[in-house]
């Protein structure tokens, strides 16, 4: 134990540890040197660093537990981090499948390489044949005239004997008679037996050989077959035989040297400093190991460096790496601390790795109550995403792939014949066409016509939202237990609890309306919070992620989010939720040529990157036909699908101005929007009931909204009532008969 120096108590004061359980040992702030070393002899040990680290007191008496042993504690310590049995790409199903079919596309490709120069490869043996013969026929003749010893010989022959006589006199003896009359002996014994056994043994087999091959495979294969055998003796090291079927890599193994390297090049000052030659160093806290088409490290970085601080410095590490940046991935881990770094370095970039097929491109159905098959991870393993009982948002710069995403899944849920599905194309281009002839409702555009179809279905879709909770409630508890929407229910077509996607892409040109707008995200809002119980999902894409395309309501209360390349911070966290940015999730690192590449949240238990299945226009189509032939064989095509016209949107502006005049209460100036909703939903209760039941402002606000494209702008309105002035929003009669006047008018001219 080291013992304190008095004159530096002043300083060591700073980094003492006040612990409450033990207030004798709480630093004074002047402390004598006597009390000191009083403290140190009983409790407090201190440690000394290297000398940019302050001297730390330890505690003995807190610590105590460290020097205890224990086998049930050692045992535990142990088996918290043991290795898992199976390895990573075991653990899956999807995984081991997708490993099993890589081994076996390997060798297949490997084998039917082969197989087709087979040909020039027994070309090659027989024109290397007369060379081999030439080896075998020298290096035999060589053994029967034992070439090996004559070295042996001619040296004993040549060599001089030194003697020494004393005295400085050497004696020089040219040659070693005795040796050299015995090596000889021995050679020539050698030559005559193998000559005795080849002229017996070795030409009497290779005649009878010969002539049993003729004999029974002919004489132009015994040729071939001797070709074959010689060429293969005939092989030069430099000219292989074979071709390679799969160029080699030449990525280079990660290792050790090379993270930390890395690493160190990230000017990070703790990492600097725990990289430095006093360091406490970097721990490694598994081995670097071989993870699909790439390497994967583990560390844990120095004490206040977060996993986040390396992921902001992604291009650096890369560069540290000498990698593309498209092969460098770190990422934190969600069940460790924050310091706790995975690292996955890739072969190739993932932007030019191969993709397997879309598993559903050719064949098979889908469910929306499972995983649905979507693209695979920076690893190259299968991503799923599970739409039901969630909702998705997804968000990008343009030309990232976002639309190819939502393509992928729309397309996967077409593929369940029970799923009802409501797709508003509003970017115009056409990229959804093709799942027209699978869906309910259908709008593609960003007119207001189209828009206003959308905002209508979307009223259908609300009114759902009331018909199923009350289908639910009634239904028993042992059809229902978990009051929501369950496979057996959908597929019952009398309950009408059939899942319905509603797909909104460019979900701005919408939310952004000036006359839709408000409506149609306050109808969000509600599907975002009570449809995925009720069996509704909503998907909103948006090339322009900010608070006026996603409604705060919406984005706040998404489950399931994409988040393509971004800009900026704020885009970032519009998509991916409140300090995702900060807590290394950002989507700004994404390159521009990093299509489809996107961060998802809400998939897996912790965010992950994911790419995209590429289905593109035509296999889309193909996808599409076999979605319509499976709902046709199951009597699921409805509205759009079944050639129906979309309804009517209910109430029609015109007949808005007569209703609302139809129930303005005598004598009334103004009134309140809120009592001409209850007045509308007495009226006709099928059209302004939904209405009835919202809050007091979302009624008022339904109303005004209506109103608004004939000049009618709610105000302030003043009343009193049980004696209480009170002042809500508001209409005036004056500015409902003029819209009426105005109207008629127009339909005269």
């Amino acid at each position: 134990m080291m013992r304190p120096d008095p004159s530096s108590d002043r300083h060591d004061d700073e980094n003492v540890v006040a612990f409450p359980t033990r207030p004798a040992l709480e630093a004074a702030p002047d402390p004598a040197p006597p009390e000191v070393e009083h403290v140190e002899s009983a409790d407090v040990e201190i440690v000394d660093t290297d000398d940019t680290t302050p001297a730390l007191r330890v505690d003995t008496q807190v610590d105590a537990w460290a020097n205890e042993s224990h086998w049930l504690a050692d045992l535990a310590e142990r088996s918290r981090t043991a290795r898992p049995v199976l390895p990573t790409w075991m653990r899956s199903k999807d995984e081991a499948a997708q490993v099993a079919r890589w081994v076996a596309a390997y060798y297949a490709h490997v084998s039917a390489y082969h197989a087709t120069r087979s040909p020039l490869y027994l070309l090659r043996l027989m024109g290397r044949s007369p060379r081999g013969l030439a080896r075998t026929v020298g290096a035999y003749t060589r053994w029967v005239a034992d070439t090996e010893s004559r070295a042996l010989i001619r040296e004993a022959a040549g060599r001089e004997l030194k003697m020494d006589l004393g005295e400085g006199l050497v004696s020089k003896v040219n040659g070693d008679a005795q040796r050299y009359l015995m090596l000889s002996m021995r050679h020539d014994h050698r030559v005559k037996a193998r000559l005795v056994l080849t002229a017996v043994v070795v030409l009497p087999v290779l005649v009878t050989v010969g002539a049993i091959s003729v004999a029974t495979v002919g004489t132009w294969w015994a040729l071939v077959g001797a070709s074959l055998a010689f060429g293969l003796l005939g092989r030069r090291p430099d000219r292989p035989l074979i071709d390679r079927a799969v160029l080699p890599t030449h990525v280079a193994k990660l290792d050790s040297d090379a993270v930390l390297r890395a690493l160190g090049a990230l000017g990070i000052s703790e990492v600097t400093k725990a990289l430095a030659p006093k360091g406490s160093g970097i721990n490694f806290t598994a081995p670097i190991t071989r993870d699909g088409p790439g390497w994967r490290a583990e560390v844990d970085l120095p004490y206040g460096v977060t996993a986040a601080d390396v992921v902001e410095r992604r291009e650096k590490l890369a560069s540290g790496l000498r990698r593309p940046l498209g092969c460098v991935w770190p990422e934190g881990v969600s069940d460790e601390h924050p310091g706790r770094l995975v690292l996955w370095v890739g072969d190739q970039p993932m932007n030019k790795a191969k993709q397997a097929p879309w598993p559903l491109l050719t064949s098979g159905h889908a469910s929306i109550f499972e995983p649905l098959p979507y693209g695979v991870d920076q690893r190259g393993r299968p991503v799923s995403i599970t739409l039901m009982f969630a909702n998705l948002l997804i968000g990008a710069i343009p030309r990232m792939g976002k639309t190819f995403a939502l393509r992928v899944l729309l397309l996967a849920a077409a593929l369940d014949v029970t799923v009802e599905l409501r797709i508003f194309e509003l970017k115009g281009t056409g990229d959804l066409s093709m799942l027209e002839q699978v869906c309910h409702d259908y709008g593609q555009g960003f007119t207001d016509p189209v828009l206003e179809r959308a905002l209508r279905s979307m009223r259908e879709v609300r009114k759902e939202l009331v018909r199923r909770a009350d289908v639910i409630a009634s239904l028993p508890r042992d059809l229902c237990p978990e009051n929501k929407v369950t496979p057996e229910l959908a597929a019952n077509k009398k309950l009408g609890l059939q899942p319905i996607v509603f797909a909104v892409d460019e979900c701005q040109m919408l939310f952004d309306h000036k006359t839709f707008g408000t409506e149609a995200s306050e109808i969000a809002e509600e599907m975002i919070r009570l449809g995925p119980a009720l069996g509704i999902i909503l998907i909103a894409a948006t090339q322009r992620p900010d608070k006026d395309a996603i409604p705060t309501g919406v984005s706040a209360n998404v489950g399931l989010r994409l988040c393509f390349k971004v800009m900026g911070q704020v885009e970032n966290d519009m998509v991916l939720g409140t300090s995702s940015y900060k807590n290394g999730l950002r989507a700004t690192t994404f390159s521009m040529s990093d299509k489809g590449i996107a961060y998802a949240v809400g998939v897996a238990d912790d965010p992950l990157i994911c790419r995209s299945a590429f289905v593109d226009g035509p296999d889309a189509e193909k996808v599409a036909d076999r979605a319509r032939a499976l709902r046709e064989r199951a009597g699921r095509l409805t509205g759009v699908a079944a050639g129906e016209e979309a309804a009517a949107d209910t109430p029609a502006a015109a007949d808005l101005l007569e209703d609302v005049a139809a129930v303005w209460p005598a004598g009334e100036d103004k009134v309140w929007s809120v009592d001409l909703v209850d007045r509308l939903a007495n009226l006709r209760p099928e059209t302004y009931g939904p209405w009835a039941e919202m809050e007091d402002t979302a009624k008022a606000r339904q109303l005004n909204t209506g109103l608004k494209p004939y000049g009618i702008k709610a105000g302030p309105v003043g009343r009193t009532v049980a004696g209480k002035r009170s002042t809500k929003y508001g209409i005036a009669l004056d500015e409902v008969t003029t819209a009426i006047a105005e109207r008629d008018e127009k339909r005269s001219g």
